[in-house]
């Protein structure tokens, strides 16, 4: 075998576990999913009632309910979120070629949080006709709007003649998420018991929310921007080399950088405003894909979106059985076992670990 060849090998053994991956991680997700409709508080079955269907029989009122209006589109708004947040960080991670960014670096969701936080505190006082045409679609639209501002007044900040500065995006990002930090903690100051309460629920993140309608908007643009995402692989493979080398092997940069803003934007700010605070997914699961199967993020990419919905249906499930009745924020359990890994990363990413 020439040594040409033999270099060639480590490359070739990545992409095919990482297709393996794509199939396995594929049958993970089908097999949580089926797992989520038959978990939850209520007594009804999942297996009963397609035994039911299978015998031609009628649903009762309760178990159409609990399947079709409850369990249903929850489980499609735990696949889009997880997705989101996790492609979302494998794209933050390749742009800035640091295994700890993560959505959150550009200040997007401190933006929805503000939004969010706005409509609950200060709601009251909008027109009747607003709040009774939104309804409990306001603080999504707050949230998704506070995300969509972050991101434009961020990108105006680090463009300049047509060319995007990652190094003062990052910097802009900080400063951006201290000042939304800042507002929002005028706001929480101002707001009554009852507010108070309704922000800490919020910002622990819960799926508990979800319902078609929310979706019929939110999923949409999920899936649009996610699917974006997934076509920078190879930009990204690019840029993990230097902005110059990229250019010289014939990848748009510029269009590389805004597609990877704009999608990441979307995904995450619309992820937030109708979950609330979720952590750790975006930083965790590219980062454990990465280890696994190699820096190649034309796999990297589409992996880390099934892991990170896989991954998120689990951490659901665990909340609401976990304290029955009563249900646990799903945000407190991804920072409990996200907390750990990311320390992990850390430490090994300083040369303190060896595994």
């Amino acid at each position: 075998m020439m040594a040409s060849d033999t270099a060639t090998l480590p490359f070739v053994d990545r992409r095919t576990t990482a297709r393996r991956a794509h199939v396995w991680l594929g049958l993970l997700l089908v097999l949580v999913s089926l797992v989520s409709l038959a978990v939850g508080a209520s007594g009804t079955s999942l297996w009963g009632a397609l035994w039911k269907l299978a015998q031609g029989e009628a649903l009762t009122l309760t178990e159409r309910v609990v399947l079709w209006d409850i369990r249903a589109p929850r489980l499609v708004m735990g696949i889009c979120v997880g997705g989101a947040l996790a492609v979302s960080g494998a794209v933050m991670q390749g742009l800035f070629r640091n295994p700890l960014a993560d959505p959150g670096i550009l200040g997007v969701t401190t933006g929805a949080s503000l939004g969010a936080i706005s409509i609950i505190v200060l709601g009251a006082a909008l027109p009747a006709v607003v709040q009774t045409t939104l309804g409990a679609g306001l603080l999504p639209v707050a949230a998704f709007l506070g995300a969509w501002g972050s991101m434009l007044l961020l990108y105006r900040v680090s463009t300049r003649a047509g060319r995007t500065s990652v190094a003062t995006m990052l910097l802009a990002g900080i400063a951006l998420s201290a000042l939304f930090a800042a507002f929002s903690g005028v706001l929480i100051f101002l707001a009554d018991d009852m507010q108070l309460r309704e922000l800490t629920f919020w910002s622990l993140g819960s799926l508990a929310g979800a319902s078609w309608v929310k979706l019929s908007i939110a999923a949409p643009v999920i899936l649009v921007s996610v699917a974006l995402a997934c076509t920078l692989g190879r930009g990204l493979n690019g840029l993990a080399l230097g902005e110059a080398a990229a250019h010289h092997m014939g990848i748009p940069v510029e269009r590389t950088k805004t597609i990877a803003i704009l999608a990441v934007s979307a995904a995450t700010g619309t992820a937030v405003a109708i979950s609330g605070g979720i952590g750790f997914i975006g930083i965790v699961v590219p980062h454990l894909l990465r280890l696994a199967t190699g820096p190649d993020h034309r796999g990297l990419l589409v992996n880390a979106g099934l892991l990170g919905a896989s991954l998120l249906l689990v951490a659901d499930m665990i909340a609401r059985v976990v304290v029955a009745p009563a249900e646990l924020p799903i945000g407190i359990l991804t920072a409990l076992l996200g907390s750990p890994v990311f320390l992990w990363i850390l430490l090994r990413k300083r040369g303190l670990v060896d595994m």
